[in-house]
């Protein structure tokens, strides 16, 4: 009979648990994506800047060249609410060439009002 009552406790318990908000935390340190061609090709960036521009949730990011050479790269800034959930739609990916031993500036804007952060995804 103690034994019932000790797991009926513990369930009780574990199910208290599983009553907090659920989040998918996206954490500073994930703000920018960038594939192994991307750095192979002499790229590195900036995580991205975000902000509030006049009531859209908007981002900014500084891309380098680290070569002697103009490199052309793909974007797409995925955007997150409070909770870390991705919003939709996806933002359509973009294109720029940054110049040899040269910086480019990429900005992004999104509908999607809830979102409190950003993460910019590089590749070639």
């Amino acid at each position: 009979m103690n034994g019932a009552r000790t797991g009926w406790l513990l369930a009780a318990l574990l199910m208290a648990g599983c009553r907090s908000a659920p989040t998918i935390p996206v954490s500073d340190d994930q703000a920018l994506v960038m594939e192994s061609s991307v750095l192979a090709a002499g790229i590195t960036a900036e995580k991205p800047d975000f902000s509030l521009q006049n009531g859209k949730p908007g981002a900014a990011a500084t891309i380098y060249n680290n070569k002697d050479a103009p490199v052309t790269v793909h974007y797409r800034f995925y955007w997150y609410d409070a909770r870390g959930l991705e919003g939709q739609p996806l933002e359509v990916p973009q294109t720029v060439v940054i110049p040899a031993q040269g910086r480019v500036t990429v900005n992004g804007q999104t509908d999607y009002l809830a979102a409190r952060k950003a993460r910019l995804y590089l590749y070639l």
